[in-house]
């Protein structure tokens, strides 16, 4: 793991499309301000785990299982 130490309103580059900039630090909490092309998707960790989950236990549903989804 990279570990980097920077300041409000200084920013790192991940790549040549993702900007990582600390937007304000209170306390204990560092908010992060994150600008990425709409093609990659950006995520808490805590929600990218729950999607990970519903798709994982989707994709063992049989043909059946689908057809009441999204009403």
């Amino acid at each position: 793991m990279l570990v980097l130490s920077r300041h409000r309103d200084e920013s790192i580059m991940i790549g040549d499309d993702v900007m990582v900039t600390v937007v304000d630090i209170r306390g204990d909490k560092v908010r992060l301000g994150i600008d990425a092309p709409k093609e990659i998707p950006v995520h808490r960790q805590e929600i990218y785990e729950a999607i990970k989950r519903e798709n994982e236990k989707a994709s063992k549903l049989g043909p059946g299982e689908t057809k009441d989804i999204g009403k």
